[in-house]
């Protein structure tokens, strides 16, 4: 009788162990692998967060681009990868039983980073860290308000008025929030355009395409820049010769008889 009931006990734990064994087998059988690619322009692009969001399953594509998560379970989930300087891009997938799942990610790179402002410092300093309230006008501001030159692009920023003082010459002074000009401190690239007038020479002749930025600072800035930053700041940024176009053109014609072209 013993004999029987150890040899009943010994097919009940075989029977345990088998079901176990089946447990383990459709667990592995339904989870999947999801792998996929990171690239840019066509480019592989390594190093790139790749992560699913609502769970703690996270990886970096290799110095190929190439990532992939194992043991996923069927379900529907949000794929995202984000990588510094590129905009982040998010994406729905269906993991389910039968088959993984590839997805490739091109991400274009981000013109939405944090503005920095080089103006009258040895370094780079963002718009947060700096110690005086900076506007910064991009080439965006410059299209959406054609003028031929940047000397009269300025006159669409509100609290600042170009002057003419000399029609041959072309020499004129820029008032910031009412102040005369001489109060007022014009850089171009960071350096300071000295007249022995007081007056600023040359801005009628820069067009608006070579313009990177312009940035604007009103009000007092002379613990920064030195007693011409009385009424406020212009620093205009013209464009690196790698980001400027080869070849350009800009024409401007008006009901006086005036053409411009810039080529």
């Amino acid at each position: 009788m013993s004999k029987i009931f150890l040899y009943l006990s010994k097919i009940k734990n075989m029977r345990n162990l088998i079901f176990v064994i089946l447990c383990l087998l459709s667990y592995v059988v339904s989870a999947q692998t999801v792998t996929g690619k990171t690239s840019t322009n066509g480019d592989a692009l390594p190093y790139v967060n790749v992560y699913l969001k609502g769970t703690q399953k996270g990886a970096v594509s290799n110095d190929n681009g190439v990532f992939s998560f194992k043991n996923v379970s069927p379900g529907k989930y949000t794929i995202i990868a984000s990588f510094t300087g590129y905009q982040t891009q998010r994406r729905s997938i269906t993991v389910s039983e039968s088959k993984d799942v590839t997805i490739n990610f091109n991400l274009p790179e981000s013109e939405l980073l944090d503005e920095v402002v080089v103006t009258g410092t040895l370094k780079a300093v963002s718009r947060l860290d700096s110690s005086v309230p900076v506007e910064v006008y991009s080439t965006t501001f410059l299209k959406k308000n054609p003028t031929p030159n940047i000397f009269e692009a300025l006159q669409n920023v509100n609290g600042v008025r170009p002057q003419i003082n000399c029609n041959v010459c072309n020499t004129g002074d820029i008032h910031i929030n009412g102040l005369e000009g001489p109060y007022t401190l014009v850089l171009i690239d960071g350096m300071p355009i000295v007249s022995g007038l007081s007056t600023v020479y040359g801005l009628s002749g820069i067009p608006n395409s070579l313009i990177e930025q312009i940035e604007i600072v009103k009000g007092p800035a002379s613990s920064l820049y030195g007693s011409e930053a009385v009424g406020g700041l212009i620093n205009i940024i013209t464009k690196l010769p790698e980001n400027a176009p080869r070849f350009f053109a800009d024409s401007y014609a008006t009901g006086w008889g005036e053409r411009l072209i810039w080529i």
